[in-house]
């Protein structure tokens, strides 16, 4: 007398299939994952480094270069939650004809000075802005990030 129905190797060769595809299935969900968590941190520098440039065009304007006798030069940030540095380093401020708002050239930082002809493009500053997360941060386990941009503002 025969029987029909499922043997036991056919049994175990579906269990084995169906735990594969499981596998194959967790595995990709833990990928996606990571990648989501990655976006977010990337894109969380990027926030951050929009605001570390308005926030340095906001420290450059509210720098006394008189009281000084020297221009900003660099700027270091530390985000909200101390998850990203900023570091700006002020490369060339653009002045016409050499010389600031006040009139005056400051010596102390003669190499970033550029003198330029256009009255349009006074007090137009270079930035390089770099990105990096902050390695001391508990909340940054494994996920290192830096974004470096060089732009050209008017503050």
């Amino acid at each position: 007398m025969r029987r029909s129905g499922f043997g036991l190797m056919q049994a175990l060769f579906v269990i084995i299939i169906i735990s594969g595809m499981l596998t194959i299935a967790l595995k990709y969900a833990s990928i996606t994952t990571k990648q989501t968590s990655d976006t977010y941190m990337r894109e969380s520098a990027e926030l951050f480094m929009n605001s570390a440039v308005e926030l340095s065009l906001l420290s450059i304007q509210g720098y006394d270069r008189k009281s000084h006798n020297n221009c900003l030069k660099e700027i270091h940030l530390i985000s909200k939650d101390e998850r990203f540095t900023a570091d700006i380093n002020i490369t060339k401020y653009y002045l016409y004809n050499g010389v600031d708002n006040d009139g005056k050239w400051y010596t102390k930082c003669k190499d970033r000075n550029v003198s330029i002809q256009t009255k349009e493009s006074q007090g137009m500053v270079m930035l390089e802005v770099e990105v990096d997360t902050n390695t001391t941060n508990p909340r940054n386990r494994g996920q290192d990030i830096r974004l470096i941009r060089r732009t050209l503002q008017r503050p």
